[in-house]
């Protein structure tokens, strides 16, 4: 009898803290809150668009949207997802439907991580 072998996808994510403290010092803590919220917001609602344009194959909008997850990481400090919503850009414009699935799987895993992680970090600085 065979036995299967159950595959954990943990991987560690990247994030700036000097972007976070770069937008408490300009914007204040309530101004820096807004904002923060307000990319959580949009990260979440990225992701539904990118899961929508997927299955409705919409691959510019899904383009589209990847692009701004891209800024919206860079802006907040969330360099994993930058750079994941990067790679995600790249095998969708090569034709690649088994590696655009299975980016965007990671980008899915790695944007709740970050979500989590930016939510703590600001708990620890405030």
């Amino acid at each position: 009898m065979a036995e299967l072998a159950r595959l954990r996808h943990d991987e560690g994510i990247r994030l700036d803290p000097d972007a976070l403290a770069a937008i408490y010092a300009r914007m204040g803590e309530g101004g820096a809150e807004k904002l923060i919220s307000r990319a959580m917001e949009d990260l979440a609602r990225r992701m539904q668009d990118l899961r929508a344009c997927m299955a409705e194959g919409r691959s510019a909008q899904f383009v589209r949207s990847a692009r701004m997850l891209t800024q919206l990481g860079a802006q907040v400090g969330m360099t994993s997802v930058a750079r994941v919503a990067g790679d995600l850009i790249r095998v969708t414009e090569a034709g690649d439907a088994a590696g655009q699935a299975a980016v965007l799987a990671r980008l899915e895993r790695i944007g709740e991580r970050s979500l989590t992680a930016v939510w703590d970090l600001h708990d620890m600085t405030v």
